[in-house]
């Protein structure tokens, strides 16, 4: 059986609530509505783009219609893959860490909410593509995490039956118990619970601990 570790991207392998914030702004300022706090925006953060511009029309009480939301985020994906990387950065210790994984002979996979599109772009800005073998993107598929399909194609992909989830939020753990996979959380992401509450099987703090956390996850 092949050995496989799949990550959540946003606020687990990147930092990125930086150009989502502006990105998000920008939508609303085109629309002559106030900017939304950083906070508030990484609150909105984990299912999917089309969410995340949905509660930013509400939460400015905008239309928010299905007309007025696919105008919006159409708007978002435009401004935010024009510059997705310029507050962007890799959490420290990330690079290596999937290096350190590839050597061991593990098949790597993202799986991610963000539309394919901008998922590619940050990839490759980052020279990030070359690690995975394979890189799902939330509008691949007819429903998005937490549903477990996303994770289970990203598997398919790979060509294995079971595999290490790595992610960062509540989303990522309702999906790796929804897929029965086994769950390594990223405290550092952007979680709104707590570590107790989220239970996760493992979690890890810096990145030079994940490599001991999937080997003893394959050896259970």
């Amino acid at each position: 059986m092949n050995k496989a570790v799949i990550f959540d991207l946003d606020g687990t392998l990147i930092d990125s609530l930086g150009d989502i914030h502006a990105a998000l702004n920008d939508v609303l300022q085109l629309r002559n509505a106030p900017p939304l706090a950083l906070a508030t925006v990484r609150g909105f953060i984990g299912k999917g783009s089309a969410n995340l511009v949905m509660r930013a029309l509400t939460a400015q009480n905008l239309p928010n219609d299905e007309a007025s939301c696919a105008a919006a985020l159409a708007d978002f994906l435009r401004l935010y893959s024009a510059d997705s990387a310029k507050l962007t950065t890799i959490f420290d210790g990330a690079v290596d860490a999937i290096g350190l994984l590839r050597d061991a002979g593990f098949r790597l996979g993202i799986c991610t909410n963000k539309p394919l599109a901008p998922t590619k772009i940050v990839l490759d800005q980052f020279s990030l593509t070359r690690f995975f073998d394979t890189i799902i993107g939330g509008d691949q598929l007819a429903s998005r995490k937490p549903d477990p399909a996303m994770l289970f194609y990203a598997m398919a992909c790979l060509d294995v039956t079971s595999c290490v989830f790595v992610g960062d939020s509540e989303i990522d753990r309702e999906t790796a118990t929804a897929a029965g996979q086994p769950f390594a959380l990223f405290a550092k992401g952007y979680r709104t619970s707590s570590i107790e509450i989220l239970n996760p099987d493992h979690y890890f703090n810096e990145y030079s601990e994940l490599l001991d956390i999937v080997n003893l996850v394959n050896k259970e």
